[in-house]
């Protein structure tokens, strides 16, 4: 609701009537972001509102990047990284100027313990977001490798023993596939849209949390992610809503960042939660996958398995 729909429409400006690069505008919010950070140290409540005011808009810009780049097409590995790497450097420099503005103006130690507490905090929601997507990734490949290697055995079986190959879906590789289907919600942060319920991933989940998809599908409706308190709304909690805050309620900057934190925690614990439940569909559907590749194997002959180069 605050950066979205703002974003998008200057998206359309952006793209239509200007060269401006996806690059460039990541350089861009990290120059708004680090001006954040110098007014986040003066710490005036003048200061602490344009602060709040400058990251708004350097997360607008951070926005609108990713969407320039894929409606134009020129997305790359460098932009995806120089994105990545600059967001950590502007949670970095904010976190410091904030909280060391706070501690140098109040002395108390506790602003100093926050601000490891932000950079630990940002780290860990994106690290393990790489992370699943990596191993998620990964689980999908070994289970489309082994599942083609178990048609071709079983194909080459039924040839081997006369049969006439039939035309069929392979039922276990596609429950399979389905199970590791993308569940953006926990794969990348730009990604988190929303489960499909009807994905096999989610069927575990959705058995022992019923009421879990009508609330999702009630919030997805009014465009707004299940993943209620992510990366992003964590650092919005930090850098916009405590330093507003606390230009009103002096000392409120920590309170605020201590609830912005618990709430992020509580819907990455649910992710790794879901995670969890979807390698225990991965290792079944593994386990059934190897037992026909083996059965399978044993039927072939081994000049047929040479000739396949699945001996």
């Amino acid at each position: 609701m605050l950066v979205d729909p703002l974003a998008s429409r200057l998206v359309k400006f952006t793209a239509n009537r200007t060269n401006i690069t996806p690059n460039q505008l990541t350089v861009g919010a990290l120059i708004l972001g680090l001006g954040a950070g110098g007014c986040f140290a003066v710490g005036t409540w003048p200061m602490l509102l344009v602060g709040a005011l400058l990251y708004h808009l350097s997360f607008t810009l951070d926005c609108m990047d990713g969407k320039i780049a894929r409606l134009k097409g020129t997305g790359s590995i460098f932009g995806a990284w120089l994105d990545y790497i600059f967001d950590r450097v502007r949670v970095l420099a904010c976190a410091i100027a904030l909280m060391g503005g706070a501690y140098a103006r109040t002395g108390n130690v506790a602003y100093v313990w926050t601000a490891v507490a932000v950079v630990f905090l940002d780290m860990l929601r994106y690290m393990d977001a790489l992370e699943i997507y990596k191993v998620r990734s990964q689980m999908r490949n070994k289970l489309r490798d082994l599942g083609e290697q178990a048609a071709a055995l079983e194909a080459a079986a039924r040839a081997a023993r006369g049969e006439v190959p039939a035309a069929s879906v392979d039922a276990e590789l596609s429950s399979a596939e389905r199970a590791l289907g993308n569940d953006p919600e926990a794969d990348m942060e730009d990604r988190v849209v929303g489960d499909n319920p009807n994905v096999a991933l989610q069927a575990e989940f959705n058995k022992k949390f019923p009421w879990y998809a009508r609330v999702r599908d009630a919030l997805l409706r009014g465009r707004i992610r299940p993943h209620l308190i992510s990366g992003i709304e964590f650092q919005m909690g930090v850098f916009i809503v405590a330093p507003i805050v606390a230009a009103i309620i002096p000392g409120a900057i920590i309170p605020v960042t201590v609830l912005s934190g618990i709430g992020m925690m509580a819907f990455e614990l649910v992710i790794i939660y879901k995670f969890w439940l979807s390698s225990r569909t991965y290792t079944k559907s593994l386990g059934k996958l190897e037992r026909r590749v083996e059965e399978a194997r044993a039927q072939v002959p081994q000049e047929e398995l040479e000739r396949l180069s699945l001996a």
